[in-house]
């Protein structure tokens, strides 16, 4: 077997605001697998600013997977546990050159077309106007879940933001997720979710920073709001610890990025720990290119989880490759008419 890999960097089509910062620009590696006649690939979408392998070393670990390739998948896996971005990519790129089809990784009624998976609209940040205007494109596109990034504004203005949206349309019309990314500071954010609270939201991901497990437990205790933790399971590998941090900090909701969280294993080892503890989970893509978000929502449909899950982000990028992946009427379905074509 013969293992490369190459970078690419993804161009946004419009610069897009989180809490973060402005995103002009995301850069992703690719790996690519050949064994006699069958080819492979697969995207390690490392996230600059919030993966936990981004590191000096991360493109040396990538050449050293390539150049150990032989060591077989289970092997390379357990070797790159500080990697799972790495790691994602080798099991698509294993899956690929597995199925002998570079793209239909989990056939099933979604790959043929047949089903779709719900998804929630994204709203960025930036001025209250744009805010508001990208939100009307969103319920006129026929989505009936919106997420909002928050943290950014001014925090009157995100509730007056907020309110328009509900004088507008009931729980029953739109159902509105918000993500703080961290945003706000725990002295501050029991206060805050109550403010929030008056706005009949499904959820707030991540009020305050990754890290603060007495704090997250208090607010998942005492928040009017269902919490969902996102970065907070960035970092963590072992069964015993997610066990550990689920079973301390007690959320309502965990959310997904395979990319992120060690790929489909170490995101079933998420899932399997939270139905456990009965905490509900969706999925998420990590503004991965078409490569990343097909085998995510490939892998998702076989889940069969109901919530809105949040996979549609494939057409930001002006530079991305040409997939069959399509947003309608706020679903991500499978265009059979489209062909893939790897030209970036």
């Amino acid at each position: 077997m013969k293992a490369t890999y190459f970078k690419h960097t993804l161009q946004f089509k419009q610069a897009s605001g989180t809490s973060r910062g402005i995103l002009t620009h995301k850069d992703t590696w690719f790996i690519l697998l050949e064994e006699k006649s069958l080819k492979g690939i697969g995207e390690c979408g490392m996230f600059k600013g919030l993966s936990i392998d981004d590191c000096d070393g991360f493109e040396l670990k990538l050449k050293w997977a390539c150049q150990n390739i032989d060591l077989g998948l289970e092997v390379l896996l357990s070797q790159l546990v500080a990697f799972p971005s790495i790691q994602f990519g080798l099991e698509i790129a294993f899956r690929s050159l597995n199925q002998n089809s570079l793209f239909e990784l989990f056939p099933s009624n979604f790959t043929s077309g047949q089903d779709s998976i719900s998804i929630n609209g994204l709203i960025w940040m930036g001025e209250f106007s744009f805010m508001k205007k990208q939100i009307k494109d969103k319920l006129k596109a026929g989505f009936s879940c919106i997420k909002l990034k928050i943290g950014a504004l001014d925090f009157d203005k995100e509730l007056a933001l907020l309110k328009s949206i509900r004088n507008e349309f009931d729980p029953q019309t739109i159902e509105i997720r918000v993500d703080a990314n961290g945003a706000f500071s725990p002295k501050e954010a029991l206060e805050k979710l109550k403010q929030l609270s008056d706005f009949s939201l499904h959820s707030i991901e991540q009020p305050i920073k990754q890290g603060q497990l007495g704090h997250m437990a208090q607010l998942c205790s005492d928040s009017p709001i269902p919490i969902a933790l996102d970065e907070e399971l960035i970092g963590i590998f072992s069964v015993t610890n997610k066990q550990f941090l689920l079973q301390t900090i007690k959320p309502q909701f965990i959310i997904l990025k395979p990319t992120l969280v060690g790929g489909f294993k170490g995101s079933q080892e998420w899932i399997d720990v939270a139905e456990i503890n009965k905490i509900s989970w969706w999925v998420t893509s990590a503004l991965e290119s078409n490569i990343g978000l097909n085998a995510i929502a490939q892998w998702t449909y076989t889940l069969n989880n109901t919530l809105p899950q949040g996979l549609g982000t494939g057409g930001l990028f002006n530079n991305n490759v040409q997939s069959p992946l399509v947003v309608s009427s706020g679903r991500l379905l499978y265009d059979l008419k489209t062909k893939w074509n790897l030209k970036f």
